[in-house]
C-alpha cells in the first residue's frame, strides 16, 4: 500500500477503538489528513511502576492535540493509539508489530526499560517506521541492540542519559557519605544488569579507578527468591554500600532478607527499582534513606516546548489530579510528544517516512527534561539528558525524592542533604 493511498485509507477508515489501549483524538473529517502515532509501555508486571502516570500525560496530551497540528498550510488530525507491553519483551515485540503493521502507524514511540524500548526499536527498524524512544540507559538501547557506532540505526533515536552519567552521578553521593569504599553489586541477568555489570562497559572500572572495590557475585535470576548467597559474600567484605539495577519485586526480597540475616549497609543506591515512591511506601521506615539516581524532578530547570508548563507545574498537575505523589517518568512520557508534535510540525512531507524520519533527526528542542539535540551524541541515534542523585526522606507526613548530589548538573539545585541508614 502506497503511503498515499494508506493515508486514503486511515481517514476514511473506521476507528479501532479498545479502550483503554487507544487515546483516540476524534476522527477527522476526510479532507482532513490524519497522522497516527503509537506507544508503547509497560501498563502492568514488574515494570507498571514507569507507566503509573501514562494515563495522566496521554490524556492531557490528547487534549493538547484535539485541534491538530500545522503543517505546511494545512492542519493534521493526531490519533495516539497505546498499548500495554506487560513488562514482556516479546509482548512489546509484539504490541510494536500490532501498531505498524496493522494499525499502520507513522511515528512509534516507547519508553520504560530496555525490556520494552529494545524491541519496540527493533520493530521499528525492521519496518522503516519512524521511532523515538526514551526512559532506558543509552548503552542497553545501543549495544544491547547491535549498535555500531560507526553507523548507528536508520530509523530509531533516543534520548536518555547513560551508564557513565549513572556512574557520576552515584560517585558524587556516595563521596558525601565518608563511608568505606567497599560496594556491593546486585546485577540481574537481564539487558540493564548485564550492561551495568559489564566489566568493559559497566560500573567495575569506573568504580575501581575512583578507588572503590566493587564485590559482584554474578547475574542472578530476574524474580529470584533467595539472596543469601550475594547477602553472605556482601557481609564477609564488609560491604558498607549496595548498588545495582533491579526491578522492585527483586529489591523487596534483597532487602527483607537482608535485615533477616544482618546485613546493615549504610548507603543504598539502586538504579530502577527506587524510583518510585509506590516502591518506597511499601517498604515502610525501611524505605526511607534509599537513593537513586534521579532523571527528572519538580525542581528540574525547564519549560515544555509544547505547554510552556515548568517541570513543577507538570508534576504538580499530575498530582492535583490523581492524589498521587509525582514521578520521574512524568517528565519523559511528555517529552516523548514533544518531540513528536515538533517533527509533525517541521516534516517536509508528513505522507513521506523519509522525510519523518529526516524531521526526527534533524530534532534540535528545549523539552521539559531538557536539550534534545541528536546532533551532539554521544553516538548516532542518541542524545543525552542531565542525570542527579536523590534520597528518598520524609516530608511532613510523606516521603519526597531529595536532590542530594548534584555535580553532574549542578544546573539542577539541590533540595536535601544526605544522610546515612
Amino acid at each position: 500500500m502506497t503511503q498515499l493511498h494508506r493515508r486514503l485509507f486511515l481517514t476514511g477508515a473506521t476507528s479501532l477503538l479498545a479502550a483503554p489501549a487507544i487515546l483516540h483524538s476524534g476522527r477527522a473529517h476526510a479532507q482532513t489528513p490524519v497522522l497516527r502515532v503509537g506507544h508503547v509501555s509497560p501498563r502492568t508486571g514488574p515494570l507498571a511502576g514507569f507507566a503509573e502516570a501514562d494515563e495522566h500525560i496521554l490524556a492531557g496530551i490528547a487534549s493538547r492535540f484535539a485541534a491538530g497540528i500545522a503543517n505546511n498550510g494545512r492542519n493534521w488530525t493526531v490519533e495516539i493509539l497505546s498499548k500495554d507491553s506487560q513488562s514482556n519483551p516479546n509482548r512489546a515485540a509484539e504490541v510494536a508489530s500490532e501498531l505498524i503493521l496493522r494499525e499502520e502507524v507513522d511515528i512509534i514511540v516507547a519508553a520504560s526499560t530496555p525490556d520494552t524500548v529494545n524491541p519496540v526499536a527493533d520493530q521499528a527498524e525492521l519496518n522503516e517506521v519512524p521511532c523515538v524512544t526514551t526512559d532506558c540507559p543509552w548503552q542497553p538501547y545501543f549495544f544491547g541492540r547491535g549498535g555500531d557506532p560507526a553507523r548507528g540505526f536508520d530509523w530509531t533515536y533516543h534520548f536518555f542519559w547513560g551508564l557513565e552519567d549513572v556512574i557520576a552521578a552515584f560517585l558524587d553521593l556516595w563521596g558525601k557519605s565518608g563511608v568505606d569504599r567497599t560496594v556491593a553489586g546486585l546485577f540481574p541477568n537481564d539487558a540493564d544488569g548485564n550492561a551495568w555489570g559489564d566489566a568493559e562497559l559497566g560500573l567495575p572500572k569506573p568504580l575501581a579507578a575512583a578507588g572503590y572495590s566493587l564485590v559482584d557475585p554474578g547475574r542472578y535470576q530476574p524474580l529470584a527468591d533467595d539472596f543469601s548467597a550475594q547477602i553472605a559474600a556482601f557481609k564477609a567484605a564488609g560491604c558498607a554500600i549496595v548498588t545495582g539495577n533491579m526491578i522492585p519485586p527483586d529489591f523487596g526480597t534483597f532487602w527483607s532478607q537482608a535485615a533477616q540475616q544482618g546485613f546493615a549497609p549504610k548507603v543504598v543506591t539502586i538504579g530502577k527499582a527506587l524510583l518510585f515512591p509506590s516502591v518506597i511506601e511499601g517498604l515502610g521506615e525501611r524505605g526511607i534513606g534509599l537513593s537513586s539516581e534521579v532523571w527528572w524532578s519538580p525542581g528540574h530547570p525547564f519549560v515544555s516546548s509544547l505547554t510552556g508548563e515548568t517541570a513543577a507545574a507538570l508534576a504538580g498537575g499530575y498530582s492535583a489530579a490523581t492524589g498521587r505523589p509525582w514521578t520521574q517518568p512524568i517528565g519523559f512520557k511528555h517529552a516523548l510528544f514533544e518531540v513528536v508534535a515538533d517533527v509533525v510540525a517541521r516534516a517536509a512531507d508528513l505522507d513521506d517516512p523519509a522525510a519523518i524520519m529526516a524531521a526526527v533527526a534533524a530534532t534540535d528542542l528545549r523539552t521539559i527534561v531538557g536539550p534534545v539535540n541528536w546532533a551532539v551524541g554521544p553516538v548516532k541515534n542518541v542524545t543525552k539528558t542531565p542525570l542527579v542523585a536523590g534520597q528518598w526522606q520524609r516530608e511532613g507526613a510523606g516521603i519526597d525524592l531529595k536532590i542530594v548530589a548534584n555535580a553532574t548538573a549542578p544546573e539542577v539545585p539541590l533540595t536535601g542533604e544526605l544522610f546515612l541508614l
